[in-house]
């Protein structure tokens, strides 16, 4: 028997209303996500893509539509996320971050300490494990909220530009240990991005966005193998053709955008 895909979307749709006005943020989302999957969203800013994770995590209420995030471990959480930045608790130490979800679900103090521990070490964290938040810089913060997530065992990982804010050489860095620990752990991710290099290092596919109201236009397959570097997707030639379409894409409905906003105005 086929097992059932790890999310099933079924036309979502997210209207936000303000006073006497409404706001469509989303449009009759519908997609089917694979167990192990490492999908990219990608579309113009104010797309929705935000509120579609937020649905997910259970922290925004649907419009019309449904979801269903398929269980396989009922002592497992649904999902953890992952922000773009102010994901760590500043009067926690690093240690105290990363075992903070295994803590709340109240496992033996062995296991919250092995795997503590373990993603630590996998992140490059374990000899700053006792300092706290404000002693670390920007990408150091990213991988502790990167840490607590996997080390949380979640059945899904969404996660939402967490490596936007950071400079380009610490992007890289945390892109290839996220991808390292995502190759042993085979989570199925739902990640957010503005950066077409980022898409297509780290998604099997990429899922194109329409501008306001989101919808899915298109996906694209990525079939570069793995273990992949961004020198990888720079000097494929095919990788070069699916960064020219979508960037085209992206203008494209920058553009159309645009246009629908002066002709309203």
């Amino acid at each position: 028997m086929a097992q059932p895909s790890k999310i099933t979307i079924n036309q979502l749709t997210k209207v936000f209303y303000k006073r006497n006005e409404s706001v469509t943020a989303l449009k009759d989302i519908s997609l089917n996500i694979e167990d192990g999957e490492f999908v990219c969203l990608l579309g113009p800013s104010g797309c929705g893509k935000t509120t579609l994770l937020r649905m997910l995590a259970g922290l925004e209420k649907p419009s019309t539509g449904t979801f269903e995030i398929h269980q396989s471990d009922d002592a497992k959480p649904l999902q953890s996320m992952v922000f773009q930045e102010r994901g760590v608790i500043p009067w926690q130490t690093v240690e105290e971050n990363v075992a903070f979800g295994l803590k709340m679900r109240h496992l033996p103090k062995k296991i919250v300490k092995e795997k503590t521990d373990y993603y630590l070490d996998k992140v490059g964290l374990k000899q700053f494990a006792k300092l706290f938040p404000k002693e670390l810089s920007g990408g150091m913060k990213q991988r502790v909220s990167i840490a607590r997530a996997f080390a949380n065992d979640p059945e899904i990982l969404l996660m939402d530009e967490p490596f936007a804010a950071l400079d380009e050489q610490n992007k890289f860095i945390l892109q290839e240990e996220l991808l390292a620990i995502w190759a042993e752990t085979k989570k199925t991710v739902l990640f957010i991005t503005h950066s077409i290099d980022e898409a297509l290092l780290l998604g099997d596919k990429v899922l194109l966005m329409s501008a306001q109201p989101g919808k899915i236009l298109s996906e694209k397959k990525i079939d570069l193998p793995r273990p992949r570097t961004i020198e990888d997707v720079r000097s494929n030639p095919e990788m070069a053709e699916q960064f020219v379409d979508i960037w085209k894409h992206l203008q494209r409905e920058v553009q159309n955008d645009r246009k629908t906003k002066e002709q309203k105005g």
